[in-house]
């Protein structure tokens, strides 16, 4: 089931096109990563998937809609942008009670994923206090407040040291597993090697490559591989 659709994607911002053409399928119960060097589209794609942005032509859908289509948008999408959302002053516990009254979220929803996070030891600490690394784990934490079938994660082990990352890695296989749509964009190419199914690689606002990771790495590590395209230009 395809549940993330961009359709000829264009976003142009006067004389620079960022996004150009974009044309992608993300499954659902898979774990897609998009790729690409800075400057080549990513955030402004995912800005446009979001309702963040709109496209110049053509279209980003989420399980066929538009993002401002969306009936119950937390419930039905959870994205992590950037860690900065969050009201300094308040716990992470006291954030997570607020937007589950914007969202209509039942408030037990909020134990159980601190504890998912592993974040229940500073829920009532301000968040002031938090390092990058807690917030990212709050901010993850608020994409699944409510229990939502599409998360799309922006850097999502940004802070995060290598426990931490392995600790992301099987927590998104597990939601996969679940049935989830995941797309998650990154940087770190090792470690997308051995959490996605596929990817998406885009330069220059263009789509380079696209498929399971096997098939676009043919035997090579990904990180070879991205360098490789990315390199040629294609």
């Amino acid at each position: 089931m395809t549940s993330i659709v961009f359709q000829d994607l264009h976003k142009q911002y006067g004389k620079f096109q960022a996004v150009d053409g974009l044309s992608a399928n993300i499954e659902a119960g898979r774990i897609t990563g998009f790729l690409g060097p800075n400057g080549a589209g990513k955030s402004t794609a995912l800005r446009c998937l979001l309702g963040l942005a709109t496209p110049t032509s053509g279209s980003a859908l989420l399980d066929g809609k538009k993002y401002t289509q969306l009936s119950h948008p937390s419930r039905e999408v959870g994205a992590v942008l950037d860690t900065s959302g969050f009201n300094r002053s308040l716990t992470g516990r006291q954030n997570l009670k607020i937007m589950c009254a914007a969202g209509g979220i039942n408030t037990d929803r909020i134990a159980p994923l601190l504890e998912m996070v592993e974040l229940t030891p500073a829920a009532n600490k301000r968040t002031k206090g938090y390092s990058l690394g807690m917030r990212q784990r709050l901010s993850l934490a608020a994409a699944l407040l409510g229990d939502p079938q599409i998360l799309v994660l922006d850097e999502p082990a940004n802070g995060l040291d290598p426990i931490g990352i392995a600790w992301l890695r099987q927590m998104l296989r597990d939601l996969a597993n679940q049935g989830k749509t995941i797309l998650v964009s990154s940087h770190q190419l090792a470690e997308m090697q051995h959490t996605v199914d596929d990817v998406l690689i885009i330069n220059q606002g263009k789509l380079i490559a696209d498929g399971p990771i096997a098939q676009v790495t043919q035997g090579r590590s990904l990180e070879d591989t991205f360098l490789s395209l990315v390199g040629a230009g294609k």
